[in-house]
């Protein structure tokens, strides 16, 4: 009886150590899912807070006389004219309405530098389509300088430092107090170039190089990657070389994407002479590194697909070829369209390869095709932050927003996918 009360303690304490072991182990995932939790909360929190005044731009809103004496200019349709005008006289001479004791010309200047020098293009373009306003009072909005947007979005931010004289604050102050100097929605974010001065820089020419870039990657590698993972699952023999190159495949999927870099620049830049800084060339790059993920997601799709499913169609005379096309492809597309766009968010957020090619170029216009001279939105955001201007900040966290919101839909596209088109068994 005693043995027998013994053994029974025995058990109840080793299961006592097995629960315990067993909270432990889940007290272990827990936290470990709480750290990254945090940590992920804490990076998106950084960014917002750094980024989200980037979509904001402050403007400068000024009833502005076209007065063709003080701009030395009688006839806006003539270029010679124009290169000699002084469209920056109207600006200053809005700006001392608002403050008439201002004189002098280093006063002038010091006034004048509370709103960007590209308020003076904008008055040449007008006037170049529109000559008929010459001599008229129009209502113009001129972006702010960079140091004024910074005054006003960061005054209280000690990340920031204010460039501003004490005279230029008041002004500004002022001037925000009449609402003459305002903050609103950024279009310029998203309807231009790049520019040195960040209050007119934008990622529009970015994203289109980024988007032609995936068109190139996606032709290539795709097809490429579905071709290969089926003759490897369905008619490849199984030998020393098969392994060799499904080792390789899986060693490729591993390699620094810094390799395919250098890579392309040897191939595609020197041996075959395309040109640098074009999403042909960034395509090419990028489908190289993407085809080993999606070689290795659509044999795992395939292998998905049950045996009964070969037996059935080929017990009903279908051949190899119609088993693999008519039934294992069209089932197993989920997961191959699902491993394909993971594979396309990776290569959408990749810099290193791109730098080596040339894409780090300042890239003003927006391009207009696969061989014109783009950049693409982490390469954008890399210049950015390497800037020494501060506007340049907020701009660099906005385009970390924009492009963690490209990868996050692309990622949840991939879900939508699976889910929608999967096939339970």
């Amino acid at each position: 009886m005693s043995n027998s009360s013994s053994q029974v303690d025995i058990v109840r304490q080793s299961l006592k150590r097995r629960y315990r072991k067993e909270r432990r182990f889940r007290m272990y995932g827990i936290a470990a899912i709480a750290v990254a939790l945090l940590s992920l909360f804490i990076l998106f929190a950084d960014i917002i807070n750094k980024g989200h005044t980037g979509f904001l731009k402050t403007t400068v809103t000024l009833e502005v006389e076209l007065d063709g004496d003080t701009m030395y200019l009688e006839d806006p349709t003539d270029p010679d004219e124009r290169a000699m005008a002084d469209f920056m006289a109207p600006i200053i001479g809005a700006l001392k309405k608002h403050f008439p004791d201002v004189e002098g010309s280093a006063a002038n200047r010091e006034l004048a530098r509370l709103v960007g020098s590209y308020g003076a293009s904008d008055i040449r373009d007008l006037l170049k389509e529109n000559p008929d306003l010459l001599g008229t009072t129009q209502t113009m909005e001129f972006l702010a300088h960079d140091t004024v947007s910074v005054y006003v979005k960061h005054a209280d931010n000690p990340r920031y430092t204010v460039r501003l004289s004490e005279r230029q604050q008041q002004w500004v102050d002022e001037l925000v107090d009449k609402g003459v100097i305002e903050t609103g929605f950024n279009d310029v974010l998203f309807s231009k170039g790049d520019s040195r001065e960040p209050a007119n820089a934008g990622i529009l020419s970015a994203i289109v190089g980024s988007l032609l870039t995936m068109l190139v990657t996606l032709a290539i590698s795709f097809p490429v990657g579905v071709a290969a993972a089926v003759y490897l699952e369905e008619f490849a023999p199984q030998n020393r070389l098969t392994d060799f190159i499904e080792v390789n495949i899986n060693n490729l999927a591993a390699v620094p994407s810094i390799i395919f870099g250098l890579l392309g620049l040897a191939v595609f830049i020197g041996l075959f002479g395309l040109p640098r800084s074009v999403p042909v060339v960034g395509g090419l790059v990028l489908a190289l590194m993407t085809v080993p993920t999606i070689i290795i997601s659509s044999r795992a799709a395939i292998k998905s697909v049950p045996p009964s499913i070969r037996e059935a169609a080929e017990g009903i005379g279908a051949s190899k070829m119609q088993v693999v096309l008519h039934h294992v492809v069209p089932l197993a597309m989920p997961g191959m369209l699902t491993g394909s766009i993971i594979g396309m968010a990776q290569a959408l957020g990749e810099t290193a390869p791109l730098l080596l090619i040339g894409m780090v170029a300042f890239i003003v216009d927006v391009p207009d095709g696969f061989f014109d001279a783009a950049t693409v939105l982490p390469v954008q955001i890399y210049l950015w932050a390497s800037s020494a201007e501060q506007g340049f900040i907020e701009l660099a966290s906005a385009g970390i927003m924009v492009l963690l919101t490209f990868m996050i839909s692309m990622n949840a596209l991939a879900i939508w996918l699976r889910k929608r088109l999967e096939r339970r068994w």
